[in-house]
């Protein structure tokens, strides 16, 4: 019975007749316990102002196809941009080579139920694909002329735009057939300041699972005032000192830290290969009893959003940590078949061309009962960070290194003057353990997430915290 994916055009995409159930039966033809097709189609842009004029605007479309075979707890994955019935049958064939059943080729029984549209579209009021590209591109310049006018000291702006309509279809042996379309929109404001021989840059994005509307919360020359305020504040401030103090982390922060310290090391497959700090530790305690620690791809509109992941598994709200407790990991369907339970909504992937994987969403420290004003009042002296930089974690052993793209001191309960190329060095498992007040409130950041050589989009989040001791990287006084 041919099946043809709703709302994918034929005569543009698919070759009449187009059989997934053809291709599924064919690779699974000499066994495997798993098979799924992935479709996917997407219209990228990019707007892209440096040097004070627009230097790319670049767009096109893709489509293509990723099919996967599962078995015995192995991987075959294939791709092509030829979406016609031959040729994924010809993927298919070659794919099924790879397993030699003892019971000898057969045809396995697979029934396609009605596509369910999943929804993502749903959290997008103002489609970006409906808003002109001059208009996007005036906005872009807008961005730039409110940076570059901001001091004379700024001597680089960059403005970066980006969109991404993408549309999915996955269909599964185990009978699933899920369709979903989703408008990934990002935008970042990049300022170099110098003055004196000494040079500092600004960053802020903006961004989400959302449209147009984003700008009208986040207005796109807002994030030029807040990168260039950065750039110059850093210019005029002092070095940061070195050694172990008290740091309390500011909701505004972003959560680089969770991302890095604990969120990697709780996704199944390096759990599973025994890479992670945390192998093997579910049940036990991990973190201080005031840290709770969820992975959430439900929540409307953040850039690590959807409902459903890139195998067809609908978004959940899952919790890693309750109360410094390892609950469980992040899973994909093959690390949990690897387990013996279910996917927990995690396995993406960057693109047809990419195997799905357990990735992190939209990732969080709950807030906690502490007012963030009296957090600071309770740190006497110490290191208050506004914002955090880039990083690095061993997830073997958990140790990192922070960078503090926007950091103060603490003096008699208040923030003090400015520092500037901190940096904070310590070890997951010990900060978290560590950490003894939590705040009320919570912080949003977004980014990339790099793995496997492929990048998924993402959420951190957290509330202020304050860590009793930690090594600060800077000038030793």
């Amino acid at each position: 019975m041919d099946h043809e994916p709703p709302g994918w055009s034929k005569e543009e995409y698919l070759d009449v007749g187009f059989d997934m159930h053809a291709v599924l039966r064919k690779v699974l033809r000499n066994g495997g316990e798993y098979a799924d097709l992935y479709l996917e189609r997407s219209s990228p842009l990019a707007i892209q102002c440096e040097d004070d004029r627009i230097e790319k605007v670049i767009a096109g479309r893709e489509c293509g196809a990723g099919l996967r075979l599962i078995s015995g707890k192995r991987t075959a994955y294939a791709y092509t941009n030829e979406l016609t019935t031959s040729s994924l049958l010809g993927l298919a064939e070659t794919m099924s080579r790879s397993v030699r059943s003892l019971e000898g080729p057969g045809e396995r029984t697979i029934v396609l139920q009605g596509t369910s549209l999943a929804g993502s579209g749903n959290f997008v009021k103002q489609p970006p694909e409906k808003v002109a590209t001059d208009k996007k591109a005036d906005m872009v310049k807008r961005a730039n002329h409110v940076a570059r006018s901001f001091d004379p000291r700024v001597r680089q702006v960059m403005v970066t735009y980006r969109e991404n309509r993408q549309e999915v279809l996955i269909a599964s042996s185990s009978g699933e057939v899920i369709e979903d379309a989703r408008c990934y929109l990002t935008a970042m404001v990049q300022v170099v300041a110098s003055a004196g021989g000494i040079v500092q840059t600004g960053y802020e994005p903006v961004g989400g699972l959302i449209g147009m509307e984003l700008f009208d919360a986040e207005p796109l020359e807002i994030a030029a005032e807040k990168a260039a305020r950065r750039a110059l504040m850093m210019l005029t401030a002092r070095k940061a000192p070195a050694g172990r103090m008290p740091v309390v982390l500011s909701s505004d922060a972003g959560g680089t830290m969770i991302h890095e310290a604990i969120g990697h090391g709780l996704e199944a497959d390096l759990a599973q290969s025994g890479l992670s700090v945390y192998s093997g530790k579910i049940g036990q305690q991990i973190a201080s009893p005031l840290i709770t620690v969820v992975d959430d791809a439900t929540l409307p509109g953040r850039r690590g959003s959807f409902f459903v992941d890139d195998e067809g598994t609908h978004a959940q709200r899952t919790v890693l940590v309750d109360q410094g407790i390892l609950k469980t990991y992040l899973y994909d369907r093959l690390t949990a078949m690897k387990d013996g339970t279910l996917s927990t909504g995690n396995g993406r992937r960057e693109s047809y061309r990419h195997r799905p994987i357990p990735r992190m969403t939209n990732t969080l420290i709950a807030p906690g009962a502490a007012r963030p004003a009296d957090i600071l009042k309770a740190t006497p002296k110490g290191l208050f960070v506004r914002k955090m930089g880039g990083g690095q974690v061993n997830t073997v052993n958990g140790d990192f290194v922070f960078e503090v793209s926007e950091g103060y001191l603490i003096e008699n309960g208040r923030i003090a003057e400015p520092v500037r190329g901190a940096t904070l060095v310590g070890n997951g498992p010990s900060v978290l353990m560590s950490i003894d007040l939590v705040g009320s409130d919570l912080g949003f950041s977004i980014g990339t997430c790099g793995k496997d050589g492929q990048g998924s989009p993402v959420s951190d989040a957290q509330p202020t915290l304050r860590i009793p001791e930690i090594t600060v990287g800077g000038e030793v006084e």
